[in-house]
């Protein structure tokens, strides 16, 4: 089981964007965006002073995979998706800049974390969703994705706030290290599984080597000629928020919000340019990922794997 979202894209600018990429309305609309969220538990080995046989204990982790398809040939020529490249993974700042795999996640593992003074999250469920107090004192995470393999998790403790660039890295329970995600080789045709390790490290994340994304830049959809797919997964160990356990108990995440924004190359008479599509499940109006009242309730249930 899955939760399953179809993002939609924002169309404040879409009469320009049309223009501006040589297509039309029909054709951005019929841009498909899907993004299937699973949560797992995984198995870890772990050993202690006291123990020297190793123990199995369960991870529990965040899985989101992103699948593009566009349209039209003349789309898919203009799109800056980034090749993957096993040495870029790693952090790095400013990734919403260009082709993007987002997502926002809000809750009360998150809100603990980082908020010591403000509304918990039993308050903002009181609240609702849809009351700007709950917009304004909520905590929440921003996972950015590259295609190429870069990645970076912020932590904003209410709305944008801090309000500095780059935004405030996510650090683990240990208040030192950077919080990573896993790039995972489910859409590789020789290798499927998960990486050990979010870093550049070869030997810490020896499957990003493997990583070669079954269907990159122009090679059509082998199920629909006309259409051109793309697609990237990864994972988010739950503990690098808190204690995993935590996440069994109904503290957790309660808020998801995926996003994805893609960025065109385009030309401006003699003038070269980037023309950027924002998707999400719901947007703000200018298209606005942060904004609370937008997001979906986390449906842990669905999202739970069988």
């Amino acid at each position: 089981m899955s939760q399953t979202f179809h993002l939609c894209l924002a169309t404040d600018t879409l009469a320009a964007d049309t223009q501006t990429l040589g297509v039309t309305i029909e054709d951005l609309e019929s841009i498909q965006v899907e993004v299937i969220v699973t949560l797992a538990q995984t198995n870890q080995i772990a050993q202690t002073a006291q123990i020297t046989r190793s123990t199995q204990q369960p991870e529990w982790y965040l899985q989101l995979d992103y699948h593009i398809t566009l349209p039209l040939k003349s789309l898919a020529a203009q799109l800056d998706w980034p090749t993957w490249q096993p040495t870029q993974v790693g952090f790095a700042d400013y990734l919403w800049e260009q082709t993007c795999l987002e997502c926002f996640l809000a809750g009360g593992l998150i809100n603990s974390r980082l908020i010591n003074n403000s509304a918990s999250i039993n308050d903002i469920n009181e609240i609702g969703i849809d009351g700007a107090d709950a917009n304004k004192t909520s905590a929440y995470i921003e996972v950015n994705a590259s295609p190429d393999g870069r990645y970076a998790l912020y932590e904003f403790t209410s709305y944008r706030n801090p309000a500095t660039l780059p935004p405030t890295p996510l650090l683990q329970p240990d208040g030192q290290t950077r919080a990573f995600i896993n790039w995972t080789a489910s859409h590789c045709p020789a290798s499927n599984g998960i990486a050990n390790n979010g870093t550049a490290n070869a030997e810490q994340n020896s499957l990003s080597a493997q990583i070669e994304p079954a269907i990159d830049s122009l090679t059509p959809n082998t199920s629909t000629a006309n259409s051109y797919l793309y697609q990237r997964s990864f994972t988010l160990p739950l503990s690098q928020l808190s204690n995993a356990k935590a996440f069994i108990d109904d503290t957790g995440i309660e808020y998801i919000h995926p996003c994805v924004i893609l960025s065109f190359a385009t030309t401006f008479g003699t003038r070269l340019g980037t023309t950027a599509l924002y998707f999400a499940p719901k947007h703000a109006s200018p298209p606005d990922f942060h904004n609370l009242q937008y997001w979906s309730i986390f449906d842990k249930q669905a999202a739970l794997a069988r």
